[in-house]
């Protein structure tokens, strides 16, 4: 097998294995059984299991930020449309916690903390990079330093509902009473952002 068709079978059986089980429950050893090859060649390309999520999730992420970025309406205040930017931003953070990660990962893992740091600052920087691509004058200065801003304080608070929340029940309903109660403050601080110059 080429190293690239490895990879992707690795990427495929863990994704499948997160999925039906989570991160926490899936061993290193079920991936191999899974991807049809030695425990050995996962490590000859990813040093550990988190390695192999963490390019799952970017993965991931890029091809949603692509269709998040291609999908979006131009004809929109300003206001509407960090709304809906945000909203999918938050979404996004949602599907990468629940499917790919495990709710019990996130809660119980010690690494987790700082492994969801550090997706969400890579986050960040991906919509960003994205975000300022987009035509029109959206592209300027100071969008994008609302756009960084709305970023910012979502991501924390999504990312801290995995950790304060008992069930899957209990995370959707911190997401409505974020895009309702929140989230419009969020938008109208942000919408004060001027540029420095």
């Amino acid at each position: 097998m080429e190293a690239e068709k490895i990879k992707e079978s690795i990427k495929r059986a863990a994704q499948d294995l997160f999925r039906k089980f989570g991160y926490h429950k899936t061993s290193v050893n079920e991936i191999a059984r899974r991807a049809k090859i030695a425990k050995a060649t996962i490590y000859k390309y990813f040093e550990s299991k988190e390695d192999v999520l963490h390019s799952l999730l970017m993965d991931y992420i890029r091809v949603s930020v692509d269709e998040l970025v291609q999908n979006n309406p131009t004809k929109m205040d300003d206001a509407e449309h960090l709304s809906l930017l945000i909203m999918k931003t938050c979404r996004l953070s949602y599907t990468v916690c629940n499917e790919f990660i495990g709710w019990d990962f996130i809660r119980e893992s010690t690494n987790s903390q700082e492994f969801l740091k550090n997706l969400s600052n890579e986050l960040e920087d991906l919509l960003m990079m994205s975000f300022t691509q987009l035509d029109g004058m959206r592209r300027n200065e100071t969008y994008q330093r609302r756009m960084r801003f709305l970023i910012n304080c979502s991501k924390n608070i999504v990312f801290s509902f995995a950790f304060t929340s008992v069930s899957d029940s209990d995370v959707r309903k911190n997401f409505v009473s974020f895009q309702k109660e929140v989230l419009p403050y969020l938008v109208r601080a942000a919408l004060t952002i001027k540029s420095d110059t």
